[in-house]
């Protein structure tokens, strides 16, 4: 069987949400089939992880999205009924990528990671290939929840990126062989636009393994978010902690501290950590395991979100509790719940954080290992989503034997 997987960014390094699942995608894949992938890529650092990705066994080509120039492509856009996803993430190079990779091998199946690389596999030479459409997440109803939480013009932008994108949402779920999503809420949003299509839920997992800690518990107080944060709805949920949350614990556990760990803080979120000294602003780490084994209590202070929060299942892997908003926890699966707590004022929020961190290292760590993670395992979570590739794979082989 020969795989074509589209990415909207290359799948490596798994070290944010949208690539940790696309490259477990392409690991589980690539032992039972022919892969390439052919990825959109936003900077020279992203390009250069091609390489590492080819070790894999798998093809990859990439192609360059040139931001500068979306950003006016974007802006003409704004007349038209084309999304803005696929105004921004326009990259001329992408056709010769696909050209030159099916030139001598032509796939059995395409896999588009996310509806922002969907239209590659609509149009010519790709549209004559059955194709899986993993949805991750139903983007177009996370820019309704930002026009509804954002003023004019900004609100203007949103409405009309949810519309339009949810048009295209629904013609390429309409089109595919079958949709998958990442739980029922999401299963369930996009029936809403596209009642009677074959839409899967495919859950995320976690990497057990090289997650757990092999050390005993930390003993300091010290709090975590991990996330990419220039992202709107991690950087609004990292100020609403640090500004709100954070005094309360600060007054009922003074030695506690806060990480916030992970890439592209934005000056406000630097800030924060020069105006309190118990705040600590990482920027980009190479490798997250170490913060979060040296930490007691995570956190996930989120007030917009939509698909699973790796970041929650990580944590309990790495052995820690999470603190959650209910936009966090109402998409989390069942398994990761008995390791989390849910709060949504600053008042309750910091009353499970300071709960928490009241407990022994080990009491925090027992708490978190009420988490049923064997289930999390991303083999298991996977292959169901392997099943349908198959499954589309060997419909468009019987038709071409047909035809």
């Amino acid at each position: 069987m020969k795989v074509l997987l589209l990415t909207h960014r290359l799948p490596y390094a798994p070290n944010r949400g949208d690539r940790v699942r696309a490259h477990h995608i392409v690991r589980l894949l690539a032992a039972r089939a022919d892969v390439r992938v052919v990825s959109l890529v936003h900077d020279r650092d992203e390009a250069a992880q091609a390489d590492t990705l080819r070790q894999l066994g798998v093809g990859v080509a990439t192609a360059m999205v040139p931001r500068a120039r979306n950003l006016v492509g974007a802006a003409l856009a704004l007349p038209t009924s084309t999304p803005l996803t696929h105004a921004l993430l326009h990259a001329p190079a992408m056709s010769a990528a696909i050209e030159t990779a099916t030139t001598k091998w032509f796939p059995d199946v395409v896999l588009a990671y996310c509806t922002g690389v969907a239209p590659l596999a609509l149009a010519p030479p790709l549209d004559a290939v059955p194709y899986v459409l993993d949805v991750v997440d139903v983007d177009s109803a996370k820019w309704a929840a930002f026009a509804d939480a954002s003023r004019f013009p900004r609100a203007w932008i949103y409405r009309r990126e949810a519309r339009c994108l949810g048009a295209f949402e629904r013609h390429a779920v309409r089109s595919a062989f079958a949709a998958t999503v990442v739980n029922e809420r999401e299963r369930d949003t996009l029936l809403r636009g596209c009642r009677g299509a074959d839409v899967h839920v495919i859950p995320n997992g976690v990497d057990v393994s090289a997650l757990t800690p092999h050390d005993s518990p930390a003993d300091a107080e010290r709090v975590i978010f991990t996330a990419v944060f220039d992202y709107a709805p991690n950087g609004d949920g990292a100020l609403w902690f640090a500004r709100r949350v954070w005094p309360l614990v600060r007054a009922a556990r003074p030695t506690a501290t806060l990480t916030l760990a992970g890439a592209s803080p934005t000056r406000a979120i630097r800030q924060l950590a020069t105006i309190d000294p118990s705040i600590e602003v990482t920027g980009a780490v190479a490798d997250m395991r170490p913060y979060l084994w040296r930490s007691a209590v995570a956190v996930a202070p989120l007030h917009q979100a939509r698909g699973v929060q790796n970041k929650v299942l990580e944590a309990a892997a790495a052995g820690l509790p999470s603190v959650v908003t209910s936009p966090v926890w109402n998409g989390l699966p069942k398994e990761v719940l008995a390791a989390c707590r849910r709060g949504d004022t600053p008042e309750q929020f910091a009353a499970h954080v300071i709960d928490l961190l009241a407990l022994s290292p080990h009491g925090r760590r027992r708490y978190a290992e009420l988490a049923r993670l064997d289930d999390l395992a991303w083999p298991k979570r996977l292959a169901p989503l392997v099943d349908l590739v198959e499954c589309a794979a060997r419909s468009g082989m019987a038709t071409r034997a047909a035809g």
